[in-house]
């Protein structure tokens, strides 16, 4: 006979807590990157192509398409952001959402750029690239 589980009160407030704390992270971080969007664009691709993750002909054009990328990830839905992060989704157990579509968007559509040589090293590094970036910009905020 299967065991019968019931959720109780005490734990459906601590998953809506967990859910909301989420939630939180999130607007603050998508809000956070809307007020800065050229200063870190520009952090995140010196630190790519300083770190030899991303090798280039120009590093305006790259910073113009992180910019870019950016723009998209404050204006999109919730469902566009899921749609492009799903690959990556198992990348690490609790993503930081914007690091995550912006490792999309370098590992998909960057590399098939006009002034992109080569993407050097892995999903991995290029997360924690942008995840280290982030979390000093959001620090000096």
């Amino acid at each position: 006979m299967a065991k019968m589980f019931y959720t109780g009160n005490r734990e459906s407030k601590l998953l809506s807590k967990i859910e909301s704390s989420k939630e939180r992270e999130r607007i603050k971080t998508i809000r956070t990157i809307r007020d800065n969007i050229d200063a870190f664009s520009n952090k995140v691709s010196m630190k790519l192509i300083e770190n030899g993750l991303i090798e280039t002909v120009s590093k305006s054009s790259i910073e113009n398409q992180i910019a870019r990328c950016l723009d998209e990830l404050v204006k999109a839905e919730d469902f566009d952001i899921d749609y492009m992060v799903a690959p990556f989704r198992t990348l690490i157990s609790s993503p930081n959402i914007a690091c995550l579509y912006l490792t999309a968007f370098i590992v998909e559509k960057l590399i098939n750029h006009k002034d992109v040589i080569d993407i050097y090293g892995s999903d991995e590094d290029i997360y924690f690239s942008i995840l280290k970036e982030l979390n000093a910009f959001m620090a000096g905020e």
